[in-house]
């Protein structure tokens, strides 16, 4: 074959190509995200609509049918529709053709909501728009809880303290945080008072309303200085709005505390967090698109020290249900087989052949195969993870194939009388055909893999190429690395000495 007459004649170039191989394969490893599964890009857009008070009935008729028929008309590759209508809301899940451009689908549905919102009952408002995948889970979540600290305190410090600082890590989604209290200003209205002044809701309402303005104020300028000024048209403490105005009855004012008790409080509470038998805060982090679970998990970690110093000192943030732990042990095991499965093949090969010669130039092309194989999964944009791994160390026992039947085809040729490089290039030609057809059927075997759709694509798909790429990378290795040679003397004894041409 002409690549082992150019490995004979210019062994160098392909000791550089190995060279450039081990150098280039740590970078792109690096790079690489690692991850529990392949990432499973079948993207899903999330619109929620909220309407005050509509039962879920009245809801579905006149927001939900309408909003549906709008995304067929408007909307490109839909896959189908998912709704759930609740009590004053509704959730509407797109699910997109695998491979649909979410940027475009996101505009068309943004597109859809402001058209339909004309349709729409009086005074909704546009809707939530979130997007996903079917990888989007929880990869790491934090409990954060304060002795002294309720709940109201803990779920303020969590939306406004933790999950701004948590955000900033690349590749980190952080949903709003799940438990406490959200803080709310409560007007609680007395009916018996109010009946007995002869004030309504309305005028409560109404009262607050006008007293509450945003108005524009402006500067003044006086002399060579301008300031800010700052109208009174809004309370500011709990004790200006329990003295808002409300209404004057037969020449008597009415003022918000003779009708109303107004407190620093909390909305109702929908869902609750407990943590060592005390309520707390969950915060659920999550990986955006391709980045790494491993990168992303330590940069949470390596931000927590700097929020516990911008938040009281007895507040907690304890990491519950961390991902990268089975992550890191799953990658790890699978390296660990993978090199032990190397080390016993190299093993089996030095007992049969009885060259230690020989064993290092298969154990050399076992590594440099795989190597190969995630370089180009890394160029094709897949994750280390265990299937990829999985692949690998299923193509370990394979790849000495190529390896063993070139060298000892070479060396029936020397014992034959051959020349060297008669022997060398003869006996790789003459099973290059035989290894190829051998190759070929083993990465025929994955070919089905690569026709699956749904989630099942996305699973076994870097599975199967990362045992093609390292199968056809040891091919090409054994064409170039395994050459066995040595001058043989007259009497016919032989000087042996090995050769790699890499």
């Amino acid at each position: 074959m002409w690549i082992v007459k150019v490995a004979l004649d210019r062994p160098y170039t392909f000791i550089i190509l190995a060279l450039l191989i081990l150098l280039l394969s740590p970078v792109m490893i690096l790079r690489t995200p690692v991850d529990i599964f392949p990432n499973i890009n079948i993207p899903v857009i999330a619109i929620s609509w909220t309407y005050t008070g509509l039962n879920p009935e009245e809801f579905e008729g006149r927001i939900t049918l309408p909003y549906e028929k709008v995304l067929t008309t408007l909307v490109d590759n839909i896959n189908h529709i998912e709704s759930t209508t609740y009590n004053s809301l509704d959730v509407v899940k797109v699910y997109l053709q695998p491979g649909a451009s979410l940027d475009t689908a996101n505009a068309q549905v943004t597109a859809a909501s402001q058209f339909v919102l004309r349709q729409l009952p009086p005074g909704e408002q546009p809707p939530q728009i979130i997007n996903f995948s079917a990888s989007s889970v929880p990869i790491l979540q934090l409990g954060v809880s304060g002795k002294g600290l309720n709940e109201q305190q803990l779920n303020d410090y969590s939306l406004n303290f933790i999950r701004p600082q948590l955000i900033t890590v690349p590749g980190a989604v952080v949903p709003s945080p799940y438990g406490g209290k959200q803080r709310q200003i409560m007007v609680n209205m007395d009916q018996r008072l109010m009946q007995a002044k002869g004030i309504s809701p309305g005028d409560v309402l109404g009262a607050l309303t006008a007293q509450s303005m945003v108005l524009p104020s402006g500067t003044a300028k006086i002399g060579q200085s301008e300031y800010d000024i700052l109208n009174n048209v809004a309370p500011r403490t709990i004790e200006e709005l329990n003295n808002v105005p409300i209404k004057q009855v037969d020449g008597a004012m009415i003022y918000m505390r003779d009708v109303a008790t107004v407190s620093d409080g909390f909305q109702v509470q929908t869902n609750i967090v407990r943590q060592d038998g005390h309520r707390g805060v969950l915060i659920s982090v999550l990986k955006a698109g391709n980045a790494s679970t491993l990168n992303v998990v330590k940069g949470v970690h390596g931000m927590l020290p700097f929020i516990a110093s911008i938040v009281p000192s007895q507040l907690r943030m304890v990491p519950l249900s961390d991902q990268s732990i089975f992550v890191r042990a799953a990658v790890t095991g699978g390296i660990r087989e993978t090199v032990i499965a190397a080390a016993l093949t190299a093993l089996m090969i030095l007992l049969f052949l009885g060259s230690w010669r020989s064993t290092i130039i298969i154990a050399i092309s076992i590594p440099l195969s795989i190597l190969s194989s995630v370089i180009m999964l890394s160029l094709l944009g897949e994750t280390i993870n265990t299937m990829t791994l999985g692949g690998l160390a299923l193509a370990v026992g394979i790849l000495v194939d190529d390896a063993t039947v070139t060298i000892e085809n070479i060396e029936r040729f020397r014992e034959e009388g051959h020349g060297q490089r008669e022997a060398i290039l003869d006996g790789a030609a003459q099973i290059a055909v035989p290894a190829l057809v051998s190759t070929l059927c083993i990465c025929i075997v994955f070919l089905p893999m690569f026709f699956l759709n749904g989630v099942s694509r996305y699973l076994f798909v870097p599975l199967a190429e990362a045992v093609v790429f390292a199968m056809l990378a040891s091919y090409i290795l054994s064409r170039t690395s395994c050459t066995h040679s040595g001058d043989v003397s007259p009497e016919g004894a032989g000087s042996w000495r090995f050769k790699e041409c890499l």
